[in-house]
């Protein structure tokens, strides 16, 4: 396992680069804990797939170095990195059976064949291919040939990392959150370094300790889950985490207070906001309470889905979602008050804190 440092990585996909909008990814200056698990997060296009080969050695960087454990590995082969990889599509044998598929990774490394069995038949089982097996891997469906990737990645124990590049796209629903569950397992039995490259922020947040939250070519934020529910620092970590996502309403900040379309808010400290940047006020649908007092909205649909509602409402011209309990009342009159503790002020679409 190991240690990576990503030491002011840039890349451009064509030549010569000139301006900051030519980098696909920006600049990435960051240090990853060994043995730690680590979720990409973000949409397609956001620059999470070309990190990602930028760790394994499939992509060399235009700018900066990648260490593992302080070496300097940037110009070494996936190989010489000693990096197991697990792609969006399976790339296994079909000539060969799922056990033999299994063993290839060690038998290759010429490890003794009683640890072969022992690593295999263990992964085997974990991936629920044991009845299969001694079967031929090209008469498999699509997700048993992807769960023979992942168990190839996962079988052996001396990497330095493993790279997984959205895995479970062709596996079911519930198998995803099986394998989700035993690659936490695995990770926290054997402490491997792992990376996880995925759209989808319920499995970024069940597998992760730590969410990379990347949007347009950088890293936004790095943080565990509550951190970047309760705190986003970024605009666009309050969007894309949460279902609803945060609301984010355009807000002037007088002091301590803030402004919403003369509907006005205390706050706890006095945001330095920088001269003509944009505010904006963040608050998740979670923590708005619906009642008779507080500030007026106009509520449009409510969305039952079972233990809570979703009421669709307008505020301060804007539009906002609120979370009530199954049981919760909704009013004739309904008004709106925050919880203060879950306010989040924007500069710009940063987070600004109480320090500045």
């Amino acid at each position: 396992m190991a240690r990576i440092n990503l030491d002011h990585i840039r890349h451009a996909y064509g030549p010569n680069p000139k301006s900051p909008a030519d980098y696909s990814l920006k600049e990435v200056h960051h240090e990853w804990n060994d043995g730690g698990a680590y979720a990409l997060l973000g949409p397609s296009g956001c620059g999470k797939t070309t990190l990602l080969n930028i760790i394994s050695g499939l992509l060399q960087p235009s700018e900066g170095k990648i260490l593992f454990d302080g070496k300097d590995v940037t110009n070494l082969s996936t190989q010489d990195r000693n990096i197991a990889q697990v792609f969006q599509f399976p790339v296994i044998y079909d000539t060969m059976t799922v056990y033999d598929n299994l063993a290839f990774p060690l038998r290759n490394r010429k490890v003794a064949e009683p640890e072969v069995d022992r690593r295999v038949r263990e992964i085997i089982e974990m991936i629920g291919l044991s009845d299969w097996a001694k079967k031929k891997a090209q008469g498999l469906t699509a997700d048993q040939k992807q769960k023979i990737s992942l168990g190839r990645g996962l079988v052996r124990s001396d990497v330095s990392a493993i790279l997984f590049d959205e895995p479970l796209t062709v596996i079911d629903p519930h198998m995803k959150w099986v394998l989700r569950s035993q690659l936490k397992r695995l990770h926290k039995q054997f402490g491997f370094t792992m990376v996880y490259v995925t759209h989808d922020q319920t499995e970024a947040l069940t597998f992760a300790d730590k969410v990379v939250v990347m949007y347009d070519g950088e890293i936004v934020q790095i943080g565990t889950p509550a951190e970047l529910f309760e705190r986003p620092s970024h605009t666009f970590v309050g969007y894309f985490i949460g279902s609803p996502g945060m609301n984010v309403l355009p807000a002037r900040i007088d002091g301590s207070s803030v402004d919403l379309d003369g509907q006005k808010i205390a706050l706890s400290f006095a945001p330095k906001i920088p001269a003509g940047a944009k505010t904006e006020l963040g608050i998740r649908p979670e923590f708005i309470k619906l009642g008779r007092e507080g500030m007026p909205v106009t509520i449009s649909k409510v969305e039952d889905i079972g233990r809570q509602k979703i009421v669709r409402a307008q505020f301060a011209n804007r539009p906002m979602a609120i979370v009530v309990h199954e049981d919760g009342e909704i009013p004739s009159e309904p008004r709106v008050t925050f919880d203060p503790a879950a306010i989040n002020i924007y500069a710009d679409s940063w987070r600004v804190g109480a320090e500045g």
